[in-house]
C-alpha cells in the first residue's frame, strides 16, 4: 500500500502557495490543480502540487495545523535535494538542516530540512546516489 495523497491547512494560502511551488520546483513538482471556493461550495481554496500529472501534496484555506507536521519528498540526486535546500530558503523557508548525509537513517541516506511558512518540517531526501 501507498499513500495517495495528503493535504493540510495553512495560515497564508497564497504565501504557502508561493513557498511550496518554489522549494518543490527543483524535485519536478509544480501546481497541478487549483480548486476555488466556488468549485466546493464555499469550502475555501485548494492547491494540489504534484509530479507526471498527479496532485499528491495540497494545501489548503482553513483552521492551520497545531504543532509541525514533517513531510519528506523524495529527490532523485542529491543534487537536487540540494537545489530544493537553496529554493526553499530564497522562498522564505527557514533552515531546520542542511543538506548532508543522513547516516543515523540508513547508508545513503541524504536529506536536507526547511521550515515552511507555517513551521511545518519539509524535507527532501535521496536514498543513494
Amino acid at each position: 500500500m501507498a499513500i495517495d495523497h495528503i493535504g493540510f491547512p495553512v495560515s497564508d494560502y497564497e504565501r504557502s502557495k508561493a513557498f511550496y511551488q518554489a522549494a518543490l520546483a527543483p524535485l519536478g513538482y509544480g501546481l497541478l490543480m487549483e480548486i476555488t471556493p466556488e468549485m466546493t461550495g464555499g469550502a475555501g481554496s485548494h492547491a494540489g502540487l504534484g509530479a507526471d500529472g498527479k496532485p499528491d501534496f495540497w494545501i489548503g484555506t482553513g483552521t492551520p495545523l497545531k504543532g509541525s507536521l514533517h513531510v519528506a519528498f523524495v529527490a532523485k540526486t542529491r543534487a537536487d535535494v540540494d537545489a530544493f535546500y537553496r529554493a526553499a530558503l530564497a522562498a522564505g523557508g527557514v533552515d531546520n538542516g542542511p543538506p548532508g548525509p543522513r547516516p543515523q537513517y540508513h547508508p545513503g541516506y541524504y536529506g536536507a530540512f526547511v521550515r515552511d511558512p507555517d513551521g511545518h518540517n519539509v524535507e527532501a531526501v535521496c536514498h543513494g546516489g
